[in-house]
């Protein structure tokens, strides 16, 4: 069989470490979920009621994924780069249209992430109208600790962080406006799944902004961890 002949080498697929196997998980889409638990909906000035909204995404592309423990440098065009730390759910089995009583069959794993953002941009973009793109989906800003198989739903569990050992965000997986199951479900009436799909399912309150030479540590109990180091400007 010939080979495609590339003008130039691909990248590589773009992958995580899964606990306890030496198979890693290769991944696709990155969907996560805005505004997802009400007191950080709040401190962005957009309140959710539930009973008249529906969940809402945005997208960050595979080459935005970095693994826990790097050091990412500063990143450009913004003066305001804030961490938001989030469960992330590992998609392991195709899905289109499923329920919420059959979203649990899709989950491969979970993990601890980081969704960081260029605030000032992203509020920007917000206030004109425009997509997030330059705010959120932009080069080392999806980061991601090791995938743990699941071996249920998650329904509750203490999610923190902190930045050079000092707290910033603390709150429980029960306070997700739209749970794992609703989420899956909603996200499936408009994507068909694929295995490798991860899910930012949104960050609690807290969220506020890094310099050069800050660490940051989060933690979902049952879960894992994630850490990011910050380095200067390129």
């Amino acid at each position: 069989m010939s080979q495609t002949d590339y003008l130039w080498n691909p990248p590589p697929p773009y992958s995580l470490p899964v606990r306890g196997s030496t198979r890693r998980l290769p991944v696709g889409r990155i969907f996560c979920v805005g505004r997802n638990y009400h007191a950080h909906a709040e401190e962005m000035g957009r309140p959710v009621d539930k009973a008249t909204a529906r969940p809402f995404y945005f997208l960050k592309d595979p080459s935005t994924l970095v693994e826990s423990g790097a050091t990412v440098p500063y990143p450009a065009g913004t003066a305001n780069y804030h961490y938001e730390m989030e469960l992330v759910v590992a998609i392991g089995k195709p899905g289109f249209r499923v329920t919420e009583a059959d979203a649990h069959a899709l989950i491969y794993g979970y993990a601890a992430g980081l969704d960081m953002t260029r605030r000032d941009l992203q509020l920007t973009a917000r206030e004109q109208g425009r997509p997030w793109d330059l705010g959120k989906n932009f080069e080392r800003s999806a980061v991601c600790g090791e995938i743990v198989p699941a071996t249920g739903v998650l329904e509750a569990g203490a999610i923190a962080l902190q930045v050079n050992g000092q707290t910033k965000q603390s709150s429980d997986l029960s306070r997700l406006i739209w749970n794992i199951r609703e989420i899956i479900a909603d996200l499936s009436g408009f994507y068909h799944l694929a295995p490798g799909d991860l899910i930012y399912t949104g960050t609690p309150e807290g969220v506020g902004p890094v310099s050069p030479g800050d660490r940051i540590a989060g933690q979902v109990d049952g879960v894992g961890q994630v850490a990011l180091s910050i380095g200067e400007a390129e």
